[in-house]
C-alpha cells in the first residue's frame, strides 16, 4: 500500500499504474480539490486502485479519515513538508506515522539550504529563518540535512538515509546555469 501526499498530479500518482501494477493500491492526498479532481478525470484512473482525497496533513486527524491506521507500507513526501509553518511539521509527520506500518518506509525529497531558489528572494519575502513567501503566495522552507533527521528524529522516525542532492539547472536560452540544493532521505517507522 503507497500513499502519495501532495502533488498527486505530478510526483506520484499516475492513473495508468493499475494497468502496470495490478496488485498496487495507491491512496493519494493534495490539499488542492483540482489536483484531486485531475486525476479523477484520468481516462486511465480506477477506484478500485487508486483512492485520491483532499486532506490537510497539518491536521491531526484528517489522514485517518481516508486511511486506516498502521496499513501504509511506503509515503512519498515530495516538495510537501517545505510548503508547512516550521511549527506544524510535526504534525505532518504525525499522521504519516500513524498510517506507516511498523518498519514502513518514508522517502523525501525537499528544498535544501542555499538553494538558487532560496538565494534569490528579495528583502521582505522571508517569514523566519529558512522560511520563505514566494510571490504566488505560496511558502518555501529551505531544510539543512540536521533541520531533516531532527524533524523526522523528533517525530520517531529512525534514518535510512539522509544526504544533500546538488544539481545544476540550465537555461540555454538564457546562456544561465544556477545551482540547486535539494535534501534527500528516506526515514523508516521503527518496529514494534
Amino acid at each position: 500500500l503507497y500513499l502519495v501526499t501532495g502533488f498527486v498530479t505530478s510526483s506520484g500518482i499516475n492513473a495508468e499504474y493499475g494497468e502496470e501494477c495490478p496488485n498496487l493500491f495507491i491512496h493519494g492526498c493534495d490539499i488542492s480539490p483540482r489536483a484531486i479532481d485531475l486525476v479523477k478525470k484520468h481516462t486511465h484512473y480506477n477506484a478500485d486502485q487508486i483512492h485520491v482525497f483532499v486532506c490537510d496533513l497539518t491536521d491531526p486527524a484528517a489522514l485517518l479519515e481516508d486511511v486506516s491506521r498502521g496499513t501504509v507500507d511506503l509515503v512519498t513526501l515530495i516538495f510537501v513538508l517545505s510548503a508547512v509553518s516550521p511549527d506544524k511539521m510535526a504534525h505532518v509527520l504525525h499522521n504519516i506515522s500513524q498510517v506507516l506500518k511498523p518498519g514502513g518506509r518514508v522517502l523525501f525529497r525537499d528544498y535544501g539550504l542555499y538553494d538558487h531558489a532560496m538565494l534569490r528572494f528579495k528583502p521582505g519575502h522571508k517569514i523566519q529563518e529558512q522560511f520563505y513567501v514566494r510571490q504566488d503566495g505560496t511558502r518555501a522552507f529551505y531544510f539543512s540535512k540536521e533541520d531533516t533527521g531532527r524533524v523526522f528524529g523528533d517525530a520517531g522516525f529512525e534514518t535510512v538515509f539522509n544526504n544533500y542532492e546538488m544539481r545544476e539547472t540550465v537555461n540555454k536560452k538564457e546562456n544561465l546555469s544556477v545551482p540547486r540544493v535539494f535534501v534527500q532521505s528516506q526515514f523508516r517507522k521503527p518496529e514494534l
